[in-house]
């Protein structure tokens, strides 16, 4: 910094501000000045992504949540016209997750110490003991993708339970319609036949009871099937999985969906999508229950009298 020390500027630009010190940064506010009668006006602008030596103490100085401050503006790749996304957005593909979140996303929260997971706290294995219970959480969204927007996924968990330890057998990961949603639902409730305990969160209001309904009633009527409400954050409902993670107590059963799920459970939860965090969250819960009495079968002529079975313990 003191290569600039006998220097006179009027305006100071950083690029990729995080690269730099705040004691580089601070420094250079002493070389900003100007003849007594000049009229050209005083400035230190910057421009940054998320991570690197100086991303600490940026996003404290500049606010970047969004609390106030000096002046921040958020720009993502979807605001760039003059720049071909779709093959820029490749690229950015070839990069590790954390990286990722925070060059394409803007994520100024995601980084290795500040998540509730490790993904080398998930052993895969070949195979899992089979007659013992399972069971599939799903957690819906019914947004398709767009271009220049990355909308929820619908996620389903298996999940079997032996001795303590938990098998994550299989993760379905989707963007559909609410039709194709149900038709994916209904198609995995048949493969993984009616020995299968099937969850669904249900959401707040008349709307969360509505949807639980109709599943019963059209979409998995025949099956055990039941909606559960949920409290507490995500990352609180998603503690439990945790500790067992940690503890060696949590299995993958080897698929190509290993990846995605370890790249999002590395990042929860800040990371840009947390579907399949709460798929197995709810699975693992329901597994850890003693108590299932609640758990029925929807029977085949069920009405909306039937939702008050459908609410959860």
């Amino acid at each position: 910094k003191y290569r600039y020390q006998s220097s006179e500027f009027q305006f100071i630009g950083f690029d990729e501000l995080t690269q730099f010190t705040e004691s580089q940064y601070l420094y250079l506010f002493s070389r900003r000045r100007r003849l007594k009668e000049s009229k050209i006006p005083i400035r230190m602008r910057a421009a940054s992504n998320p991570g690197g030596v100086g991303h600490e103490w940026v996003k404290n100085r500049f606010n970047v949540l969004g609390k106030g401050g000096k002046k921040f503006v958020s720009a993502l790749l979807d605001d760039n016209p003059y720049i071909d996304q779709e093959e820029y957005e490749k690229s950015l593909n070839e990069l590790d997750h954390i990286t990722r979140a925070q060059l394409r996303y803007g994520n100024w929260e995601v980084n290795p110490d500040s998540t509730l997971f490790q993904r080398e706290w998930f052993e895969i294995v070949d195979d899992y003991p089979r007659n013992i219970r399972t069971v599939r959480w799903w957690d819906l969204a019914a947004t398709e993708p767009k271009k220049g927007k990355d909308p929820d996924y619908t996620a389903g968990c298996l999940m079997a339970e032996k001795n303590g330890i938990f098998y994550i057998i299989d993760m379905k990961r989707v963007r559909r319609s609410p039709l194709g949603v149900e038709q994916l639902i209904r198609q995995t409730a048949e493969l993984d036949t009616k020995s299968v305990e099937i969850f669904m969160e249900q959401e707040p209001g008349s709307a969360g009871v509505n949807t639980i309904d109709h599943y019963a009633r059209e979409v998995l009527k025949g099956y055990r099937f039941i909606g559960i409400k949920t409290t507490g954050s995500k990352a609180l409902r998603a503690a439990p999985l945790s500790a067992a993670a940690e503890h060696g107590n949590v299995k993958l059963v080897r698929g190509e969906w290993n990846k995605a799920f370890l790249d999002e459970v590395e990042t929860f939860p800040i990371g840009s999508h947390d579907d399949q965090v709460d798929a197995a969250s709810g699975a693992h819960e329901q597994l850890s229950l003693s108590n299932i009495k609640n758990v029925v079968i929807a029977p085949s002529g069920a009405t909306r009298a039937t939702k008050q079975m459908f609410r959860g313990y």
